[in-house]
C-alpha cells in the first residue's frame, strides 16, 4: 500500500507550527514557555529547511517585537507563548494593531493567574486576549477544539491577519497542545492562502495609510521604493503623527470597523446534536470536546440537546448565539474559567436566568459527566 504523506499523527503544538509554515510563515521569534515550547522547537527545525528564520529571543517582549519587525519587512511571522508571556506581549500587540502589522500569536493557555501551574490547562485568557492591550481596538481570536483544527485554524489565522493587516491570536490550551491525533495536511497549492496586498507602483502622491475599500490600507514593505512611516501614535494617511481629534477618531473607528465589519470572513460556529434543542450548550476549545460527548449521551437518553462550538471567540458571534438560543429552555456555557464567555452570552440579550455556567477553574478539564449532570439539573427546574 502506498504511504499517504498528507496524513500525520501530531500533537496540537506540532500542528500549530506546521499550519503556520504551510500558511507561508517564514519567521518565528519566541521564548520557551510551558506548555507552548514544542511550537518553537518544531519551528526551529522546519523553518531553516524552508528558507525561513527562527530566532530564540531573550523574552516575550523581544519576541513579539521581532515578529512585528519581520512582518513590516514583508514576511509572514508568528510567535507562541502562554499566559505570563501573553501579558508581556500586550503593549506590542497594541502597537501591531495601530501600525497594522499582520502577525499570529499562538497562546497555549495554562492555569493562572501569574505563573499558576505551568503544565496544567485553563481557559481563562479569553478576556486577556480581547482586552489585554489598552485602548479601543478590534481583535480576532480563534479557538481550535481538535488537533486538526490546530492545523486548520492556524492557517486561517494567517489568512485573516494578512487580509485585514492585524494581529490574530490563536487560543489553545495545555491539554489540546499535547493531545496527539490524526491530522490531514495539505500543501499550500491545495489551500486558499492569502497574502497581504502591496502597492504596484511608485507614485509621488502615494499615502500608505489611506484605507482601501474594505478599510485596509495597502502598505509597502520596509525597503521598498515607497516610503513607509510606522508609529504607534495616531497618524494621518501619510504616516505622520498628529493629535487632531478628527484624525484620531477616524483612525480608531476604522481599526475597529475593519475587524467588526469582517465577521463574514471568520470561521462560523459548528453545531452538533438535536436540530430542535431544548438545551443549548455553548463551548470552545477542549471544553467543547467534553460538551459534544455530553450532548451525544443526552440525545441517547431522549434529551434534546445541542452543542454550539465557537471556533471564533472574538469578534463574539452575537447574532449566531441569539439565533441558536432563542427557543431553548436553558443555555449552558461550559468553560474552564469562572464565566468569561457566559458573561458574553448573557450580554447578547439572552434571558439571564436561562443562562447557566458549567465551570471548572482548578487545573482539571470539565468532564462529559459533569456537563450531562448539569443538563439533567436544568431539565427538572
Amino acid at each position: 500500500m502506498k504511504k499517504d504523506d498528507s496524513i500525520k499523527f501530531l500533537q496540537g503544538n506540532e500542528a500549530c507550527a506546521l499550519g503556520g509554515i504551510t500558511a507561508g510563515a517564514r519567521f518565528f521569534a519566541g521564548y520557551p514557555i510551558s506548555p507552548a515550547s514544542e511550537i518553537a522547537e518544531l519551528s526551529s527545525l522546519l523553518l531553516p529547511q524552508r528558507g525561513g528564520i527562527y530566532l530564540q529571543m531573550e523574552d516575550e517582549i523581544a519576541s513579539i517585537a521581532a515578529v512585528i519587525g519581520a512582518s513590516l519587512g514583508g514576511m509572514k511571522a508568528f510567535t507562541s507563548t502562554s499566559g505570563p508571556g501573553l501579558s508581556l506581549m500586550q503593549e506590542n500587540i497594541g502597537f501591531a494593531i495601530m501600525a497594522e502589522a499582520p502577525c499570529v500569536i499562538i497562546n497555549v493557555q495554562r492555569f493562572g493567574p501569574s505563573t499558576g501551574v505551568a503544565t496544567r490547562p485553563g481557559q481563562a485568557d479569553v478576556m486577556a486576549a480581547r482586552w489585554g492591550t489598552h485602548g479601543d481596538h478590534g481583535i480576532i481570536v480563534l479557538a481550535p477544539t481538535s488537533v486538526q483544527e490546530c492545523y486548520d485554524l492556524t492557517i486561517e489565522a494567517f489568512n485573516l491577519a494578512e487580509a485585514l493587516r492585524t494581529p490574530v491570536i490563536l487560543l489553545t490550551d495545555a491539554t489540546l497542545a499535547h493531545l496527539r491525533e490524526k491530522v490531514v495536511t495539505k500543501t499550500d497549492k491545495e489551500l486558499s492562502i492569502i497574502s497581504r496586498q502591496k502597492p504596484h507602483q511608485v507614485t509621488g502622491d502615494y499615502q500608505p495609510y489611506r484605507p482601501g475599500p474594505n478599510g485596509v490600507p495597502v502598505l509597502p514593505d520596509f525597503g521598498d521604493q515607497n516610503i513607509l512611516r510606522i508609529t504607534g501614535l495616531v497618524h494621518d494617511h501619510d504616516g505622520y503623527s498628529t493629535p487632531k481629534p478628527q484624525t484620531a477618531g477616524d483612525l480608531v473607528h476604522r481599526l475597529l470597523q475593519k475587524i467588526e465589519g469582517a465577521t463574514g470572513l471568520m470561521p462560523t460556529p459548528r453545531y452538533f446534536g438535536s436540530n430542535d434543542p431544548e438545551i443549548v450548550i455553548i463551548s470552545f476549545g477542549i471544553s467543547a470536546r467534553s460538551s459534544r460527548e455530553a450532548v451525544n449521551r443526552a440525545n441517547d437518553q431522549g434529551v434534546k440537546a445541542r452543542l454550539m462550538q465557537l471556533p471564533t471567540i472574538w469578534p463574539f458571534p452575537e447574532e449566531a448565539v441569539r439565533n441558536a438560543c432563542s427557543d431553548a429552555k436553558a443555555v449552558l456555557v461550559a468553560e474552564m474559567n469562572s464565566g468569561q464567555i457566559c458573561r458574553e452570552v448573557r450580554a447578547c440579550g439572552i434571558q439571564r436566568e436561562k443562562v447557566v455556567g458549567v465551570n471548572r477553574a482548578d487545573t482539571a478539564v470539565i468532564t462529559p459527566g459533569e456537563i450531562l449532570q448539569a443538563i439533567k439539573e436544568v431539565m427538572i427546574l
